[in-house]
């Protein structure tokens, strides 16, 4: 199972595709941005954006049914939509308002593989307090910021106060493997544990939680993070000895692919050994780099690590 949202679970459930598992996406609900942000607000539905993601990272369709699911209008009356979103919003529609009929439909045009489950069905936005007070609403002003960036994000909360999705609560608890992350933390990670039920479900689940760390730390959420303070976070929305590992990249990209990340004042995250003598989770450092173009995780060697820990 993984728990999260946005390119990060991409990469991850892409990864995790070729083995022979039981997969399962919980999806945060968190997202008001762009197409989704449209959508919500003209239909009253929730964002489709990281589930329509998520359904193309898991989809066994033809490249071209995938391709289509995430084509962006570029003019028009529908410029800046995705196809996938709309789909899913028509859907939506036509299940008399039922997204998660909505979903279940797409999952079998996709012929997905695994479950795509929203980790709540409450429509609900995300605010973060800075360290000024200063309240920051909805998703998008927190990706990106119009605020001073350099302000710390003190906390991050949901309104209103929105339960568990209990097809999510009855995966988590079924789960062997959970894995959280990687991702934006306080945009795409985060919001899933500020749900009511998700950290308790984690918590009395028998599964091994593993949280992916980023690669990056991010201008206006994580800047001046380091790999503990990655850990610090998660652990203060999900609790203390939780987590059963931890993973971190190794493979530190090069000055050149960096110079660009440095322009928006992303720093490489790090680990340092020193920072573990007091925890209970095991770390695990792997080269998770992917070999060129963006600093992402690369999807086979998530993958693969990720098959070697459910087995090991």
């Amino acid at each position: 199972m993984v728990i999260g949202g946005g390119t990060g679970s991409f990469s991850v459930l892409s990864g995790l595709k070729k083995y022979p598992l039981d997969l399962t996406a919980i999806i945060s609900m968190a997202d008001n941005g762009g197409s989704t942000g449209v959508l919500r607000e003209e239909f009253g539905i929730l964002p489709p954006g990281d589930i329509r993601r998520a359904l193309v990272a898991l989809s066994g369709a033809e490249k071209s049914l995938s391709q289509l699911f995430t084509y962006r209008f570029s003019r028009g009356s529908l410029k800046g939509h995705s196809c996938g979103n709309l789909l899913l919003t028509a859907l939506t529609e036509m299940k008399n308002g039922n997204f998660e009929m909505a979903v279940s439909d797409m999952e079998k045009i996709l012929a997905v593989k695994g479950k795509v489950i929203p980790v709540t069905l409450r429509k609900a936005n995300l605010y973060a307090e800075l360290e000024n007070g200063k309240v920051v609403a909805g998703e998008t002003s927190i990706d990106i910021p119009q605020h001073d960036g350099r302000l710390k994000i003190r906390k991050v909360y949901l309104q209103p106060n929105c339960p568990i999705n209990p097809r999510a609560q009855e995966a988590i608890q079924k789960a062997d493997l959970i894995v959280i992350g990687p991702g934006d933390l306080y945009t795409s990670i985060i919001p899933n544990l500020l749900v009511k039920g998700v950290s308790e479900a984690i918590n009395r689940s028998q599964g091994r939680k593993v949280y992916v760390s980023n690669l990056m730390t991010k201008f206006g959420e994580t800047n001046g993070f380091r790999g503990k303070d990655f850990i610090a976070e998660i652990e203060k929305y999900l609790g203390n000895d939780i987590l059963d590992m931890v993973i971190f990249n190794s493979n530190r990209p090069d000055k050149k692919r960096i110079r660009e990340y440095e322009k928006e004042e992303a720093k490489f995250v790090s680990w340092s050994p020193e920072n573990s003598q007091k925890s209970k989770f095991e770390i695990w450092e792997e080269d998770l780099l992917r070999e060129s173009g963006f600093i992402r995780h690369d999807p086979s060697k998530i993958g693969q690590v990720l098959w070697q820990i459910l087995h090991s």
